[in-house]
């Protein structure tokens, strides 16, 4: 694809490098880390785009808001190595009593290549609901999901208060979203009308990236240059509030997950936030032509299978998503063996538009 800048698979391969030592940590120190997007060449990428130059005005207005992004970001480099070995134990934990079936109904919402894990609080969100959409999400009843693991509170959410990040008692609502290579997240605004701000994450296993800005596109998949590139480190908390919560969307693009990686999301919801009645719902809810009994059942869709994804399947996504991030024209080295995380990839043929690579798990 010509939007992303590169030209050169080895180029590509070589982008990654700095995030491939993420067990590399340093000390339990505070450290700010102020945001900062690797340079990409905005006139280059708008040439490609439009086949024109880019104004001063456009720049301009690009730069601006990342600017704008950039003050609704906060970010602390809090938990040593040896912490997050500690936590990323307990993270297991949690996998292992999720596979044995020990959690409520709505405490996992299983996907290829990203599992989700609700404590304290739980929402529906994306295709779950019939009507879909922004502002369409509602918080679960209250006890359908587990409540937050001490552990949580212990290694992570004390240490957070200790700093000033959050007050005491802020957290009622933790998210632990585990992400295999080749993972991703779309384009969202953590909804306003469940969630105060500001929203905290803090990042385990290895390095990544968080982009703002990003409009994805599927069958396949696509993402778009963010407005801005954050890198996000483990151990490090990302504090959002302000324009980079509310006004600009954040995701979590399939190339920027070389690695496992793991997530912990801090909240706390709105006491007015909507919330699902167990026996009866709240006309807000209800779809056109609802009247009672089993119609109520109908406005959640089937939720997601707790099995564990087929492996096959991911793998082929992954496949799909390495794919679509490079030219075409090294299709020309046919035969070629490189590495993508865990992912042998071995060039083979190309058409006009993407080359399509031959793909074995190491």
């Amino acid at each position: 694809m010509a939007g992303t800048g590169y030209t050169d698979l080895r180029e590509k391969l070589k982008s990654m490098m700095p995030y491939r030592d993420g067990h590399k940590g340093s000390g339990g120190g505070l450290t700010r880390e102020p945001p900062e997007p690797p340079p990409y060449d905005r006139k280059r990428r708008h040439q490609e785009d439009s086949g024109s130059e880019p104004s001063d005005y456009e720049e301009q207005k690009e730069e601006e808001e990342a600017r704008k992004v950039k003050s609704g970001i906060r970010q602390l480099r809090l938990f040593s190595a040896e912490e997050c070995a500690k936590i990323e134990a307990r993270i297991e934990d949690v996998v292992s009593r999720a596979e044995k079936g020990l959690y409520k109904e709505h405490t996992v919402d299983r996907a290829p290549l990203r599992n989700k894990y609700f404590f304290g609080e739980g929402y529906t969100y994306g295709s779950q609901l019939q009507r879909r959409g922004p502002g369409q999400e509602r918080l679960y009843p209250r006890g359908e999901v587990d409540a937050i693991p001490e552990w949580v509170h212990d290694l992570v959410i004390r240490k957070l208060v200790e700093h000033r990040v959050i007050p005491e008692g802020f957290v009622n609502s933790a998210v632990i979203n585990d992400y295999q290579p080749g993972g991703c997240i779309v384009s969202h605004v953590d909804p306003i009308h469940i969630f105060e701000r500001p929203i905290v994450s803090v990042s385990f296993f290895s390095d990544s990236a968080l982009c703002f800005g990003c409009k994805f596109q599927f069958k396949p998949i696509r993402v778009s240059e963010p407005v801005l590139f954050l890198p996000v480190k483990r151990g490090s908390v990302t504090v959002l509030s302000g324009y980079a919560a509310d006004e600009i969307t954040h995701c979590i693009r399939p190339q920027d997950i070389k690695e496992r990686r793991a997530v912990i999301i801090l909240r706390k919801t709105r006491l007015d936030a909507p919330r699902l009645e167990t026996k009866s719902l709240s006309s807000s809810v209800l779809p056109p032509g609802y009247n009672s009994g089993s119609n109520r059942d109908q406005i959640l869709k089937p939720k997601r299978s707790h099995r564990k994804a087929d492996p096959d399947a991911a793998h082929s996504n992954l496949c799909s998503c390495v794919k679509l991030h490079y030219e075409s024209n090294l299709g020309r080295e046919k035969g070629r063996v490189c590495y993508l995380g865990k992912v042998k990839v071995v060039l083979g043929s190309f058409s006009d538009l993407f080359w399509f690579p031959s793909c074995t798990r190491v």
